[in-house]
């Protein structure tokens, strides 16, 4: 017996009580199911290939980074506040079972992660929290060294004002300590020095303006910058002449620094800038160690704004490279308003770059007393974190950390102090030159 079908004509199958329900065009069929169920592609759980905690007074980064795009949902839940997350296709594994031994006792937001399988293909996150927070949540796509990136920021609900913890302290010098008093017991020579200067500064009359200088150390956290050749990271050296400068700073009776980040944490570029306004610097340095392909590339650089192009080839790949960092370091794309993304200048810009151009030269010049000049003049590019459009801004290159024999000497105690030193003398003979006009733009707190 037959039947009609959409594929032809096909035996009919005949069902009797002796019988059981299925004949074999049904068998055929189950056999061909089972088949396509085996030969057909399962999603494989994604991975983890590390998990990364960056603890910092502005904000706390979780990261985890994955084989593949992770999938992800979370909540906040209250008394006590915690925050959520299941992560979707993924075990736990052992990669994720050290998430919870990275977080710090000091961390200023988390207080412990608990990571467990929920339910099968379902990992849950729980993050106990020490205050109330406002998180940002998303993911990153492969860039540079990294694969997928799942980042959770976790922000205090009222955001920390830079200009409010100035006032807050109880002299310029404290205000301008930031966090290096709580860095950790590596830092014990840094604390001394700071006592020591402070101690100075008390014994001293106090000045009629008080000049605000901000120090930006590039890179922090995801990013670390141009790697050495010994392995030394762009955003440790960075941060450790920064922090060199700010005490030499510090102990002028009419200047303080303020640093853009006091730790190994990311900020972006623009908030870099906006730090600096928020304190109504006077000046802004941003430091670096620059890197190239060739080892034997050597010597230090400064560099500031252009609004007409960069004044090389290596200065346009040079400022890329620098304001490609918020691709590494992670910003949340979601939240760049696209006026602040294009940080648009204001007709005051040509009068800040040629202030620029003064400060640079006056660095430079001094630079060149400790270390080869990669280029013996100041030299321009479009580098996003030196488009505050009323502040003097100036970008250094210390020395190449590429370059084995350079990278040796930044890691050097006494020759991080001479690069310090010698950016301390290039600020004074500009101040010096260019006095400051107006009243203070903060008030003097001594």
């Amino acid at each position: 017996m037959y039947k009609k079908t959409e594929l032809g004509i096909e035996p009919a199958c005949s069902v009797t009580p002796a019988t059981p329900k299925f004949c074999r065009r049904d068998l055929l069929k189950f056999a061909g199911g089972a088949l396509v169920l085996l030969v057909s592609p399962v999603a494989a759980a994604a991975s983890l290939v590390a998990v990364r905690v960056w603890p910092a007074d502005d904000y706390t980064r979780i990261t985890l980074e994955g084989s593949r795009q992770l999938k992800f949902s979370h909540l906040l839940v209250k008394d006590p506040d915690r925050l959520v997350v299941d992560l979707e296709d993924v075990e736990l594994d052992s990669v994720l079972q050290t998430l919870p031994s990275k977080v710090l006792e000091s961390d200023p937001y988390i207080r412990l992660i608990r990571a467990g399988q929920n339910r099968p293909g379902v990992v849950r996150l729980v993050v106990e929290l020490k205050n109330e927070i406002a998180p940002q949540i998303f993911t990153l796509e492969p860039v540079g060294d990294y694969r997928h990136r799942l980042v959770l920021d976790l922000y205090p609900t009222v955001p920390v004002d830079p200009l409010l913890a100035l006032i807050e302290k109880s002299s310029p010098l404290d205000a301008a300590a930031g966090d290096t008093a709580a860095a950790g017991s590596d830092d014990a020579p840094v604390q001394q020095a700071a006592v020591q200067d402070r101690a100075k500064r008390q014994k001293r009359p106090p000045a009629n303006r008080l000049l605000t200088v901000a120090l930006d150390p590039g890179h922090g956290g995801e990013d670390p910058g141009a790697v050495g050749r010994r392995g030394s990271f762009e955003k440790n050296v960075t941060l450790s002449i920064a922090r060199r400068l700010k005490r030499k700073i510090d102990a002028e009776t009419n200047m303080r620094a303020v640093l853009t980040r006091d730790g190994d944490y990311f900020v972006p570029l623009r908030q870099r800038v906006t730090r600096a306004r928020q304190v109504q610097s006077d000046l802004f340095v941003s430091i670096h160690a620059d890197a190239f392909v060739r080892p034997e590339a050597r010597g230090s650089s400064v560099f500031v704004l252009s609004e007409r192009g960069a004044s090389s080839s290596a200065a346009r790949w040079l400022a890329q490279k620098e304001n490609d960092a918020d691709l590494i370091g992670g910003v949340n794309l979601a939240k760049q308003e696209g006026h602040l993304a294009r940080t648009l200048l204001d007709l005051s810009q040509t009068a800040t770059i040629n202030d620029s151009l003064k400060l640079g030269k006056a660095v430079l010049n001094e630079l060149g007393d400790i270390n080869t000049l990669h280029k013996a003049h100041v030299e321009q590019a479009g580098f996003a974190v030196l488009k505050a459009p009323d502040i003097p801004s100036i970008l250094v290159e210390t020395a190449f950390i590429s370059n084995p024999e350079e990278e040796r000497r930044l890691n050097d105690d006494a020759y991080q102090d001479k690069m310090a030193e010698a950016i301390m003398r290039g600020l004074r003979r500009y101040f010096k030159d260019n006095p400051p006009l107006g009243p203070t733009r903060v008030a003097q707190l001594d």
